[in-house]
């Protein structure tokens, strides 16, 4: 008798703009959608720790082909340091390291956000998700282990106190590019301002594309379990994080032969729509779609679109 081969579940494709809820991993919001879904594939654009709250895009299907322009996309966070106390892990969950009784006030913060501003060298918390030896760092920190990690450059695109509720807590507003961690800059700025400061709330408000009024919450999409088209509703066409790509047109016919990897010759008139879309003249990416179906990601060269990366119909 053949073992019956286990289901895994249905080729469905699109993006989810989450709203993650405080202590849910990124992980556990990953296998929460997949599940409601049933999706065959499921995976996030971005890790956004247990104790934060915000956009989690979730791309399922072949949207997960496209995670990485989630990545490395601009990022806006919201954040609160609490004054006064330094942690482990820069956050509320870490075992206190230091007290201090100074309190900077609004006009000292503001000063010391104009040096994070541009590109910048930041050495990311001992508690993150950083492969150190084959290790995650949080979780040789958390055995006590000595390490040390190494400073690489983020962008800072811009930094500015928005509220000062009380003397102990100063709220800021960031936008960042990849790889920039808030808590770090909690930690940093703490240090040149010779107080005790940890990130005591997190709130990510944008990812790239995706922002916090347009976004789902788990228990909009578990309303919808039972109603198959509501839930598709809710999901995001797999070029949804590619908005700012140049975009070419091409034909069901010429879509069929890039999904066979074939390079297709592209109208005069596509050419220059894809020419007047670019950011930069010696830049030849484009996303081809077929009405607003993707179809692949490639270059334009000498006319042709040459897949790159192609997508399943």
């Amino acid at each position: 008798m053949s073992r019956q081969r286990k289901r895994k579940g249905e080729p469905i494709t699109g993006w989810i703009n989450l709203f993650k809820p405080v202590d849910m991993t990124s992980t556990q919001a990953v296998a929460i959608i997949k599940r409601l879904y049933n999706a065959d594939k499921a995976g996030h654009g971005g890790t956004l720790d247990p104790l934060a709250d915000g956009i989690l895009p979730i791309a399922l299907g072949q949207a997960t082909k496209t995670v990485q322009w989630a990545m490395d996309s601009h990022k806006e966070y919201i954040f609160t340091i609490r004054w006064g106390i330094s942690t482990a892990s820069q956050d509320a969950e870490g075992e206190v390291t230091a007290t201090s009784d100074v309190r900077p006030d609004r006009a000292a913060v503001e000063a010391a956000l104009k040096n994070y501003i541009g590109t910048i060298r930041q050495v990311p918390p001992k508690f993150s998700a950083i492969k150190v030896a084959g290790e995650r760092a949080y979780d040789l920190a958390r055995e006590g282990e000595a390490f040390e990690l190494e400073a690489r450059e983020v962008d800072v695109h811009a930094a500015s106190v928005i509220g000062m509720p009380d003397a102990d807590h100063t709220v800021i507003h960031v936008v960042s590019g990849k790889g920039f961690y808030v808590r770090a800059m909690a930690r940093d700025l703490a240090h040149d301002l010779g107080a005790e400061g940890y990130i005591s709330q997190l709130r990510r408000n944008r990812v790239g594309a995706f922002g916090a009024q347009a976004a789902v919450s788990i228990e909009d999409l578990e309303a919808l379990k039972e109603d198959k088209p509501g839930l598709m509703a809710k999901l995001q066409p797999l070029h949804a994080v590619l908005s700012g790509m140049p975009q070419v047109q091409v034909s069901a016919h010429d879509a069929a032969n890039i999904r066979q990897g074939r390079s297709v010759i592209l109208l005069p008139h596509v050419v220059e729509q894809w020419r007047e879309g670019r950011k930069d003249e010696d830049d030849r990416v484009a996303l081809a779609l077929a009405g607003d179906d993707a179809v692949a990601l490639g270059e334009v060269r000498a006319g042709q679109f040459e897949p790159v990366r192609v997508f399943a119909g």
